[in-house]
């Protein structure tokens, strides 16, 4: 288990449209084991290390996770935010936060009317990120443009805390265990010869439309990908099992049936979670997924796709969890997926 690898990942800032703080941790972790990285204009980083075929293998993980951005700073010097990606605002009042502001860090607190002065119906109803502020101890506007500026970008407080053996909880689970397991799988790999061009991607902007993995499949032109993200758990109160289906951490890394994935990397998955003696779940997807596996499915003239997720606690909050165990689970499912593909491995569908 490389955790510091993860833990700096985790820590470093990288909301959509920001991620190059994540990029640069993973860029310096995969030099080592990759032929060749590289950096597109969008800003995914893309590490080869190449095979002895022509089969091109595209695994992606996508190292955005949400965030805020500073879209107002009222007279009185306090901070009104908008959200990146999929903010629950009911679970932000309370809550630190850092504002980057030309590589500093600035405090604030996201602030809200007390319940004490709430009348009956606004203690009913739901806030709104319009509700809400950010307070960051300024006495008006001018001081606080001193500190933050419109359009600076805002995290969740960073940390990451071990709950109980291998079950930890960080802000920004999703996805940068995709990224952690893109970047160890080239660490897996080291030294032994294969067939497959394995091209591993920390893509961005997957929270606000799976941008970096439409660009970054187009550039690459893979024959097989696979995304590599988190799934709900459904191992906590309030999940309906059988609307969502039984998934739980510690028992493996999920591997996903449906439209969005082929049918060949599917069973291949299958014989490479059983050849590696490693636990494994079956999600059911039956229409796309909301992952890099939509992008990289229709690319070009249609790819190969699959997805291996990581059962994730409380998607999209402050404090995700997951297991480290379920982690490197996936990493030895997926290299070796790789050891078993090669120019002659035939992913069209039949009977």
């Amino acid at each position: 288990m490389e955790k510091k690898f993860f833990k700096d990942l985790v820590m470093a800032p990288s909301p959509s449209g920001f991620e190059q703080p994540a990029q640069e941790v993973y860029r310096n972790f995969v030099d080592e084991f990759a032929d060749d990285v590289t950096t597109d204009v969008h800003g995914n980083v893309i590490a080869l290390k190449k095979g002895t075929g022509k089969l091109r293998f595209m695994v992606s993980g996508h190292a955005d996770e949400i965030g805020l951005m500073v879209k107002y700073i009222d007279d009185n010097g306090f901070v009104r935010f908008t959200a990146i990606g999929g903010v629950d605002a009911t679970l932000l009042p309370g809550l630190r936060v850092n504002i980057y502001h030309n590589k500093k860090v600035v405090r604030g607190i996201v602030g809200r009317k007390p319940i004490h002065l709430m009348s009956p119906e606004d203690r009913k109803s739901t806030p709104k990120i319009s509700d809400l502020w950010i307070d960051i101890g300024a006495k008006d506007k001018k001081a606080a443009e001193k500190r933050v500026w419109v359009g600076d970008h805002a995290t969740f407080s960073p940390g990451l805390e071990t709950l109980s053996g291998s079950i930890i909880t960080t802000k920004a689970t999703d996805n940068k265990a995709g990224v952690y397991v893109a970047g160890c799988l080239l660490k897996e790999l080291k030294g032994e010869n294969i067939s497959a061009n394995v091209y591993s991607v920390s893509s961005v902007q997957e929270e606000v439309g799976l941008r970096g993995a439409i660009t970054s499949a187009f550039g690459i032109d893979p024959h097989v990908g696979i995304a590599i993200d988190v799934t709900h758990a459904t191992d906590y109160p309030g999940m309906n099992k059988n609307q969502l289906g039984d998934v739980a951490l510690e028992k493996g890394p999920t591997i996903a049936v449906g439209a969005n994935i082929n049918p060949k990397v599917f069973e291949l998955l299958k014989k490479a979670g059983e050849n590696a003696k490693v636990k494994y779940q079956i999600e059911a997807a039956p229409r796309g997924t909301g992952t890099d596996a939509n992008a990289i499915q229709v690319t070009r003239a249609g790819v190969a796709a699959g997805l291996i997720s990581i059962p994730n606690r409380y998607m999209h909050t402050p404090n995700e969890v997951i297991s480290y165990k379920d982690l490197d689970g996936a990493v030895q499912l997926l290299a070796e997926f790789v050891r078993l593909i090669d120019d002659n491995t035939d992913f069209i569908p039949k009977v």
